[in-house]
């Protein structure tokens, strides 16, 4: 019987790379999604995810921001796939690339719960269905999105950074209080990726950016999936930020 995979954010970019793969890896897979002009994507996503790897998928519409919209989302979950939940993704995020004078009370207020309280949110409604079936042989995983963000300071983005920070707390937290109840805990601080945000910008700018990364390249989504994929399988690594970055920020 397929375990059962929630991801937020899991229409685009990262979120799609990592729903994929989690379908590859055989999990029936919930995909969670915020704005209606994602749902095609997600459909997609799903369809895909059913076809070539013969698991079941839904797609949820919630805004992982607002509690109420998570408690849907993880209530849709049980419906269609029981109460266990294996794996959690904690994927959504946004940014307002705006400097800490001009930006506003909304704008941060909303990166803050998009980034950090969702995640929070998730894992709140999610423990609960984990700890009841989990344990050393059968472990069960949740992985925070973080960002190297969250590893050092980035102009223009202080409350991106401060969310993603949190991020990283909030995981080495929960791992040490769920480490002996058969839940890992972990993140990933993605660097420089090419997604949606950077395939519009111009080749002479992308030679500029990729320059400033050690290993000369930007990353892609797939680099961040297979990190996934690592986490999933390391049964014994929690508590820990991995961070594929071609070299851009060590730890």
């Amino acid at each position: 019987m397929a375990k059962t995979a929630i991801i937020t954010g899991g229409s685009r970019g990262i979120g799609e790379a990592m729903s994929l793969k989690l379908g590859e890896l055989g999990y029936n897979v919930v995909i969670n999604y915020r704005s209606e002009s994602s749902k095609a994507l997600s459909d997609a996503i799903a369809e895909k995810v059913s076809k070539e790897y013969g698991v079941e998928a839904l797609v949820v519409k919630a805004d992982v921001s607002k509690y109420e919209d998570c408690e849907g989302l993880v209530k849709a979950t049980v419906e269609k796939f029981g109460e266990n939940i294996d794996v959690l993704i904690n994927n959504a995020g946004i940014t307002n690339n705006c400097n800490w004078i001009d930006i506003t009370k909304e704008q941060y207020e909303s990166v803050i719960n998009t980034n950090l309280m969702s995640f929070l949110h998730m894992t709140h409604l999610v423990l609960p269905h984990m700890i009841n079936h989990s344990d050393k042989a059968n472990q069960c995983c949740i992985i925070n999105t973080s960002s190297v963000g969250g590893l050092t300071g980035v102009i223009n983005q202080a409350d991106y950074c401060a969310s993603k920070s949190g991020i990283i707390g909030l995981t080495r937290a929960l791992a040490l209080e769920f480490a002996g109840r058969g839940v890992r805990v972990n993140a990933i601080a993605p660097g420089m990726i090419m997604t949606d945000m950077l395939k519009g910008v111009n080749q002479d700018e992308l030679n500029a950016l990729a320059s400033t990364i050690p290993q000369g390249f930007i990353g892609e989504t797939a680099d961040i999936a297979g990190a996934m994929e690592y986490l999933l399988k390391a049964t014994y690594v929690t508590g820990q930020v991995i961070s594929p970055n071609g070299g851009f920020v060590l730890q």
